[in-house]
């Protein structure tokens, strides 16, 4: 006898009559008038069974020993349920399959959980990942997420893009997130490193001639966690040799396009919109703006320039955004909280009652001038920052959202697309004291800024892109430098000496030296981007085996201590952290 000729969710009116076998899992039993009826579920929905111990003794008391998640093969004859006990929220909710054999297949043991309990703990689910998965809504984001792939993979073949495959094990290089490192047993002393993208790999395989290349990689970056970063992630890479900025963004667009079409059936309208860096930072204070609602940062350096209020008379920026509730006082202390979290020294703010008065303890402070400029509707409260002008964008962007959020402000139905384009080529690290790349060192200059990237770096603009999906960023990329030279002197500006770029690099700048195309690409982070799909909050729910927030895995241990002979086949001792 087959495992199955039908799966539980396909069972429709029209096979009534039909003698079929079911096999999956007990999703629930129940005894109803000396009857047992039990819901199987399997990948295709569910179908209730009904078992009556006049017709099927040996399956009645087979029926009567299952328990929830037991694996059941079950064969009988398809039966149009009477008009009242139509289900019409199932799709097989007009029939039920009459029992004529029951087979126990596979025992549960006592589950940890229900899998419709509510509020399970993170770490027990990710304990029994296996059960876990099994939940409709997980099962419906990994089957999301290969239809995505599947789309992706389409659209890139269709493109004429080839999928090559980069190494795992490879040489460590600075990215920006700590390399997970792989000591060599063969050469003692010596690491690989686990990618943090195919950034060097993808440059080498069009400089090789692969004019077009595509893959679905796994990336590994050793950073902190949160709910929209992991230390293992998938991405689609993308790299082509002579590049072109329009169409690039174009395939990127149909890409994105197919996708949502293909899984969810949202329609998308392309080409996407497109703002710069120094645009989104002065009406966001972000550089991946969620544009499902407005709520832009409003300017009054010029306003408060001199003012008897210090914070704002000496301040570089006086921004704020002007939130259209009057909010109260807890609702404002909670807010100077938050901002204090992203380096605010307060929140000072002026509030309009309904009568049109102000209420502020910074109002008395202010000139007639000065408040007449910052006059507001009945009903709104100000919400300012003064400091340097990247201070304000730190505290003001994340309080927007925050207010998004709180307010319902957000169109949660709305798809928000946009590219963010001229990108700062270069972050300094108070830290290190030093200039660091904005993205990575392979960026190229905007075509304005090749010849003097170097002389004024504070202000040197790169040739990089990002894609932003409801304020999240969704993809990345650049051009990068074919030419040696001009790579040589991005590295100096990073004070990389020639000795350090040899040993670092020195593979990619002989390559670059041996007829090098001009290239460029870009990365999607299909986690972050299945997270955005789907309408998840949490990026470890698009996956199928995560870590926990600490980077832990509950299932199975890891990371775990190795034996100690290991160690010494490795020439690796453990040293236990200082006090």
């Amino acid at each position: 006898m087959p495992w199955r000729d039908l799966g539980c969710g396909e069972p429709r009116a029209e096979d009534a009559g039909r003698g079929v076998t079911l096999a999956g899992w007990a999703a629930r039993r129940r005894d109803h008038g000396g009857l047992v009826f039990v819901d199987l579920r399997d990948q295709t929905g569910i179908c209730q069974l009904v078992v009556n111990p006049d017709t099927a003794p040996e399956a009645a008391q087979a029926a009567h020993g299952v328990r929830n998640e037991f694996v059941l093969r079950a064969s009988g004859e398809v039966v149009a349920r009477s008009p009242e006990t139509v289900n019409p929220r199932m799709p097989t909710g007009e029939v039920e399959l009459r029992v004529e054999e029951l087979e126990i297949v596979s025992r549960c043991t006592p589950l940890p959980f229900q899998l419709d309990e509510e509020g399970v703990d993170e770490t027990l689910r990710f304990r029994y990942r296996w059960l876990d998965l099994r939940r409709p809504k997980l099962q419906r984001n990994i089957r999301l997420r290969g239809k995505m792939i599947g789309t992706i993979r389409r659209v890139m073949e269709e493109a004429g893009f080839v999928d090559i495959q980069t190494p795992l094990l490879w040489k460590p290089t600075p990215e920006g997130a700590r390399d997970f490192l792989v000591p060599s047993r063969l050469h003692r002393g010596r690491f690989f490193a686990l990618p943090q993208s195919p950034q060097i790999a993808k440059q080498l395989l069009v400089i090789s001639g692969f004019e077009r290349y595509y893959q679905i990689a796994a990336c590994f970056r050793d950073e902190d966690l949160r709910a929209d970063r992991v230390q293992e992630i998938t991405q689609l890479d993308v790299e082509t040799a002579f590049p072109d900025q329009e169409l690039l963004f174009a395939l990127m667009e149909r890409m994105v396009q197919a996708v949502w079409r293909e899984c969810i059936g949202a329609e998308l309208e392309i080409p996407f919109p497109r703002m710069t860096f120094a645009e989104a930072d002065r009406r966001f204070g972000s550089d991946k703006p969620d544009l499902r609602f407005g709520l832009e940062i409003e300017d009054a350096t010029e306003v408060t320039r001199g003012s008897e209020l210090g914070v704002f008379g000496n301040a570089e920026a006086v921004r704020f955004l002007r939130v259209p509730q009057e909010l109260s006082r807890s609702e404002l202390a909670e807010l100077e909280d938050f901002a204090r979290q992203w380096g605010a020294k307060g929140l000072a703010y002026l509030a309009y009652g309904q009568d049109g008065e102000v209420r502020s303890p910074i109002a008395k402070f202010l000139s007639e001038r000065e408040l007449a400029a910052l006059r507001s509707d009945p009903g709104t409260t100000l919400l300012f920052a003064a400091d340097t002008w990247a201070a304000t964008s730190r505290v003001l962007g994340p309080l927007r959202l925050r207010l998004g959020e709180r307010l319902g402000l957000i169109d949660e139905e709305a798809w928000s697309w946009l590219w963010i384009t001229d990108f700062p080529m270069f972050d300094w690290s108070e830290e290190d004291g030093r200039w660091g790349a904005k993205h990575h060192p392979f960026t190229r200059p905007a075509p304005d800024w090749e010849d003097r990237f170097d002389e004024d770096p504070e202000h040197a603009v790169a040739h990089a892109y990002d894609l932003i999906g409801n304020g999240n960023e969704l993809g990345g990329g650049s051009f990068r430098m074919h030419e040696p030279e001009l790579q040589a002197r991005v590295f100096r500006v990073l004070e990389l000496t020639e000795e350090e770029q040899r040993v670092k690099f020195g593979f990619l700048l002989d390559a670059l030296a041996m007829g090098a195309p001009p290239h460029g690409g870009i990365a999607f982070g299909i986690d972050r981007m299945m997270m955005v799909l789907a309408r998840e909050a949490n990026l470890r729910d698009t996956v199928a085996f995560p870590k926990n927030q600490a980077g832990l895995d509950p299932m199975t241990g890891a990371p775990t201590g190795v034996e100690e002979e290991q160690l010494r086949e490795l020439g690796i001792r453990v040293v236990p952290p200082g006090p």
